[in-house]
């Protein structure tokens, strides 16, 4: 069994930080995985003594957030937001910085592990987590800076996201699995790879998302793209013409098609 084929069995069954640093090790291979462990499960027992003498849940909520914000620093790279490594939870945690997936997860992770009643939410804007205490409505927080949204603020973002006649529905806000959220971060570093020019690992991404939806039009394109930018033309003709087969009526179909033709007259046939 391959990798890719471990890390789509075991998703359902673990943390979503255990998915994100299975996802960073499949396509950044350097990883140490046994260092991201050992350092989480280290901070986590400073964690535990920092807040023993917090009695009531959620002042012993309030301190967690305070100490994983101010304490251990942890905040948003408003510079360098799409820097790749802002994706990576080792990065993240050597930085103590990243953007609100990668920061989420870190706060799931703790959260969680202490017992708070904690939710991923794949939001259409970005990543956040819902508090659920008990016969209470929900309340949200933003990882990228720990500070609570009001419906009001979410609001706002999905019409900044969608356009102005955008309303906030409940599933919206409905908790996350891990491969929905693990396959809208496995895009942002994808996106973010390609912002580098790194072609050879932006292909991983592309391979890691082909094996959950192998037959993903949008997804194939972008892997031409990536072949296109390998000098590998004759397998990014393939990927185009795929699109345009399948998505004649998108527009980017017309200007694939004039790809397409350049580069076959580019392909060289070795005899």
């Amino acid at each position: 069994m391959s990798d890719i084929e471990l890390f789509e069995q075991d998703l359902d069954e673990c943390s979503l930080i255990e998915g994100a640093v299975a996802l960073t090790c499949l396509i950044f291979p350097e990883t140490d995985k046994h260092w991201i462990m050992l350092t989480l499960d280290s901070m986590f027992d400073e964690l535990e003594q920092a807040l023993v003498h917090e009695q009531n849940e959620k002042q012993k909520f309030e301190a967690f957030i305070r100490h994983f914000y101010h304490e251990w620093t942890f905040h948003g790279d408003s510079d360098e937001f799409f820097n790749s490594k802002n994706t990576r939870i080792d990065s993240v945690i050597k930085r103590r910085k990243g953007i609100p997936v990668s920061l989420g997860a870190l706060l799931l992770y703790f959260g969680q592990r202490l017992g708070f009643p904690l939710e991923g939410v794949t939001f259409p804007s970005q990543f956040i987590v819902k508090v659920c205490w008990h016969n209470e409505p929900a309340l949200y927080v933003n990882p990228f800076n720990g500070e609570y949204v009001s419906k009001g603020i979410l609001r706002a973002w999905l019409i900044g996201h969608d356009g102005p006649l955008a309303t906030l529905k409940p599933k919206d806000l409905s908790a996350s699995d891990n491969p929905t959220t693990l396959g809208r971060w496995l895009a942002v570093i994808k996106s973010a790879l390609l912002r580098e020019d790194n072609f050879t690992q932006a292909l991983k991404c592309t391979d890691i998302a082909l094996s959950f939806v192998p037959d993903d039009p949008y997804e194939i394109r972008d892997r031409g793209f990536i072949y296109q930018q390998l000098d590998c033309h004759q397998m990014a003709a393939d990927d185009f013409q795929y699109f345009i087969d399948n998505c004649p009526e998108d527009p980017s179909s017309e200007i694939l098609k004039l790809q397409v033709n350049a580069l076959n007259d580019n392909h060289v046939t070795i005899h």
